[in-house]
């Protein structure tokens, strides 16, 4: 293993930033010719993965965005940005064929080869670089940023330091496994996967004489779709099992859209901590339910197996939850289930499970740890996030620590929505240069949230937010 450059001869960075996934891309796409007077914005991204893949396990034929294309990575902000969407089109040669599909939903295939085509070619991306501990260096006024580059099988090959006067963290969310089915999701040799991997796994999934989804949103419907597209007639042996009391259409009016606007952004982050956490569970139908037209596939799939009398092996049940599982002779798996509106109990036997129970955003805390003793923190120990999505931290610090997907309990269920993508993008750099590179839209909704005008809860220095001393 070899070093890198050493870190007293680099020269700081204006903006690092960890992982590369649409946020983080949208950002160092909008970050690309700033001035950061006198100079451009020097702007750094690393990312642990070899090249980027957005959820390859589920970009299944005909799924679509549950966006409108003009949801990309910058038109939002800069509609005459070189990495816009219709640009790739452009630059393909495609733009005439879309012009005539009359398609506002994309494919997901579709949006993840645009942004490889952004990463082919915006500079100042890194693949393979693992960021291993951020720290600040109050002599330099810098965040410190060790780093591993990993070589072509995911080995260690040289360790780096970088420099840098502002971070933005983009390290995207993780699979959600329920406890009751992690002991099995972790054995060898059992057919039980999350909905992430489900391509990776299908046609050893297809191969199993009983299948069961589980999860009542877009992925889950997707899943349970393209499954009995492939089973015959009378002999589809899927149950589809969810939590929530019916398999739900997601909240799409025009009126409802508007949670996700910077608007109601700035609404919610200005209300009070427990407000907030009592609103986002029982907002859960603008972003976890499913899309009408996959609902309504489902059943035009299911009525076609009806037409000759009798009818499709599948069973659909809402309102359930999965107490506990187990393997019965090495490959078949046991569920013990419970209705909750019943409160009765049974168990199911299956050949195989697809998890397709969300995702949870990524702990800041191992890759912070250097930081904790500068963080501020709420009530229930997560970080406080500013209305510039900023960590609260100490003011030794002079640096900021930009959050992209990791704010949903203080700016709302807009975070991980990639409507609000370039928005947000714009928002950390015009605070960042301290300029208005992106002049913002002051209202972008119809609906007015609240009686009275928010302004923003920037938390400050206060009896729960002692100055910590200055470390060296």
């Amino acid at each position: 293993m070899t070093d890198l450059p050493t870190p007293d001869t680099d020269q700081p960075h204006d903006l690092i930033g960890i992982g590369i996934g649409p946020f983080n891309l949208s950002l160092a796409a909008l970050a690309h010719g700033v001035p950061a007077n006198p100079r451009p914005l020097t702007a750094t991204f690393y990312e642990q993965r070899p090249a980027f893949h957005w959820h390859p396990g589920l970009l299944i034929d005909g799924a679509s965005l549950q966006v409108p294309f003009l949801a990309d990575l910058v038109t939002l902000a800069d509609p005459a940005s070189p990495w816009t969407f219709l640009n790739y089109l452009r630059s393909r040669d495609r733009l005439f064929p879309f012009y005539f599909a009359e398609r506002f939903h994309i494919q997901r295939a579709e949006y993840d080869a645009y942004c490889r085509w952004v990463t082919d070619q915006l500079p100042g991306l890194h693949f393979s670089h693992q960021v291993d501990a951020v720290r600040w260096n109050n002599q330099r006024g810098l965040f410190e940023i060790d780093f591993t580059q990993l070589d072509n099988e995911g080995e260690a090959e040289a360790l780096g330091r970088a420099h840098t006067r502002h971070i933005a963290l983009g390290i995207g969310t993780e699979p959600y496994i329920p406890d009751p089915l992690k002991p099995l999701i972790e054995a060898e040799n059992v057919p039980v996967i999350h909905s992430a991997d489900y391509l990776h796994h299908r046609q050893e999934l297809l191969d199993a004489p009983h299948i069961t989804v589980i999860g009542s949103g877009q992925s889950g419907a997707e899943i349970f779709l393209d499954l009995l597209r492939t089973r015959p007639t009378g002999h589809e042996n899927l149950h589809w099992l969810a939590r929530t009391q019916a398999f739900a259409p997601m909240e799409y009016s025009k009126l409802g859209l508007e949670h996700f606007t910077p608007d109601y952004s700035r609404y919610f982050h200005a209300l009070p901590e427990s407000v907030r956490d009592e609103l986002v569970p029982h907002q859960w139908q603008l972003h976890k339910g499913i899309d009408a037209d996959t609902i309504a596939a489902i059943h035009d799939e299911l009525y076609r197996r009806t037409l000759h009398g009798g009818w499709p092996d599948t069973t659909l049940t809402p309102g359930v939850s999965v107490r506990t599982a187990g393997r019965i002779a090495n490959t078949r798996i046991e569920l013990h289930l419970e209705h909750t509106q019943q409160n009765t109990r049974t168990r199911l036997t299956t050949d195989a499970v697809i998890l397709a129970t969300g995702y949870r955003e990524r702990s800041l805390d191992r890759i912070l740890t250097g930081l904790d003793p500068y963080m501020r923190r709420d009530a229930s120990e997560r970080p406080r996030i500013d209305d510039r999505f900023r960590l609260v931290l100490d003011p030794t610090v002079t640096g900021n620590v930009y959050v992209q997907n990791a704010e949903r309990h203080t700016h709302g269920v807009g975070a991980p929505d990639l409507g609000l993508a370039a928005w947000r993008s714009a928002t950390i750099l015009n605070d960042l240069t301290g300029t208005n590179p992106y002049p913002l839209p002051e209202r972008t909704a119809f609906t007015t949230f609240g009686l009275t005008p928010h302004n923003p809860r920037v938390p400050t220095q206060g009896p729960d937010l002692i100055p910590l001393a200055q470390n060296n």
